[in-house]
């Protein structure tokens, strides 16, 4: 008679892609079921975990950056192995997962961004803010960029964290930088950059604006950093006055743009604005290069869903930039047999159990966290939740899967067919050697650490 699954005999065999937060949390949940033996392997792109946590959190955020530790005790369950340096769909493919995994949770969050759709938008020096944050994050895909900081004047499209972290970058004093963990490389073009002057647009008023209280108070602590809004853009319409009350961190926004507004203490020669109700309709260029940027007034229209629109008036104004970066939001990118909805841009799904078309039938064993179970929403702590109630739902489906077949439980077949195909995989133990090494060169700095970009280098440290 077959044992029953998830029982010490014939342990619960999941994997997990991606190592980021939502992969972290899902793994946590899954240990802390209680009756629960389950043991994960966590399949990651690069040799080094995190995800965003790494690649995306801007380096002078070092506080949020300390949640790495829980996921560092998790990784320390006898039950977890980390697959680092594995590429699902070219290193290990769908098939093999199928194959000697019970169930497969995708923690692949939303990997490409989201297009503003307008005449001149593909120029040289337009970019999404997701490259920038990359490049000065020192993530491998982008590492070779090169930016052109030459310009005086870089507008910036979105309300967004992801915005705000653009934008204090690009004003940050680069000796102030260079006490965080961005990229050595970063620092010295940093250096160098003749930007004076970034405009965040936002399509919407300051109420709906979607940065956090925090990452707008921290332009106000910039030492030669000014901060410009028009106190005509913080008289609210109708509706945004009677949102306001009931939301505790737009209220917050308000009070300091307010501030920033009325008292408008000039500090060096760097310079943020804030601007409110405009649309970018058009890239403008000269030479092939971003020249300027043609935006247009909105007003703020309710819905009949409730959600307060920006609908354009007809009025124009064009900027001088000489550089534009949007952050108008990511979407996911789909992976080699895993159903993708393009239209969301998420695996589809109800529950976590990952559907083979949105409203379609449930595909058994398969399960999804994070940006790619719900869209790019909500900060790091926001996936834990997420990922646990994805976990319940894998959990509450043991009973009725009949598991892989006993001959392919053995936890080594898996490292065998990777050593089989030449794939250097690297261990959560070769990544401490990673971390010491980045550490180590860090202290040299002054800083907490100076980050290795190119994986064949991170191999290489292994390898010493």
């Amino acid at each position: 008679m077959e044992q029953k699954l998830g029982t010490e005999s014939r342990p619960l065999r999941v994997a997990i892609i991606g190592a980021g937060p939502a992969g972290f949390y899902a793994t946590e949940a899954l240990f802390k079921t209680s009756g629960l033996v389950v043991q994960v392997d966590m399949f990651n792109r690069f040799p080094t975990p995190y995800g965003l946590v790494r690649e995306g959190v801007a380096p002078d955020h070092q506080s949020i950056k300390a949640v790495t530790r829980i996921y560092d005790k998790t990784a320390e369950n006898p039950n977890f192995r980390y697959f680092g340096n594995v590429t699902l769909g070219k290193d290990v493919t769908h098939a093999d997962l199928k194959k000697y995994y019970d169930q497969i949770i995708y923690a692949v969050g939303a990997q490409s961004d989201r297009k503003m759709g307008i005449p001149g938008e593909d120029l040289e020096n337009s970019y999404p803010a997701t490259v920038f944050v990359g490049w000065y994050n020192a993530h491998p895909d982008y590492c070779d960029l090169e930016f052109d900081l030459s310009c005086e004047r870089v507008a910036v499209v979105g309300n967004g964290n992801v915005a705000m972290d653009v934008a204090r970058i690009l004003v940050t004093e680069p000796d102030e930088l260079a006490k965080t963990d961005i990229a050595d490389y970063t620092i010295e073009k940093l250096r160098q950059s003749k930007v004076k002057e970034v405009i965040l647009l936002g399509r919407r008023g300051p109420v709906q604006a979607a940065f956090t209280h925090p990452e707008l108070k921290e332009f106000g602590e910039l030492p030669n950093v000014t901060v410009v809004i028009d106190p005509a853009a913080l008289e609210l319409d109708e509706h945004s006055a009677a949102a306001l009350p009931s939301d505790k961190s737009a209220t917050k926004n308000v009070e300091t743009m307010r501030q920033y507004a009325t008292n408008p203490h000039v500090k060096g020669d760097r310079k943020v604005e804030f601007r409110y109700l405009v649309s970018p309709v058009e890239v403008i260029g000269k030479d092939g290069k971003v020249a300027a940027v043609k935006i247009e007034k909105n007003r703020l229209e309710k819905g009949a869903d409730g959600s307060i629109k920006a609908v354009g008036t007809g009025e124009y104004e064009t900027l001088e930039v000489g550089m534009i970066f949007r952050s108008v939001g990511y979407k996911g990118a789909p992976l080699a047999d895993v159903p993708f909805d393009s239209k969301s841009g998420i695996i589809p799904n109800v529950a976590g159990r990952v559907t083979e078309s949105a409203g379609g039938a449930v595909v058994a064993g398969e399960y999804v966290v994070g940006w790619a179970k719900r869209g790019p929403s909500g900060i790091i702590g926001t996936n834990k939740p997420d990922s646990a109630a994805t976990v319940v739902s894998a959990v509450q489906d043991v009973s009725e899967l009949d598991g892989i077949a006993d001959e392919n439980r053995n936890p080594v077949l898996i490292e065998n067919l990777l050593q089989e195909r030449g794939i250097k995989y690297v261990t959560y133990a070769d990544w401490h050697v990673i971390n010491k090494a980045e550490i180590a060169r860090g202290e040299q700095k002054g800083s907490p650490r100076v980050k290795f970009y190119r994986v064949p280098d991170m191999l290489e440290v292994i390898n010493k």
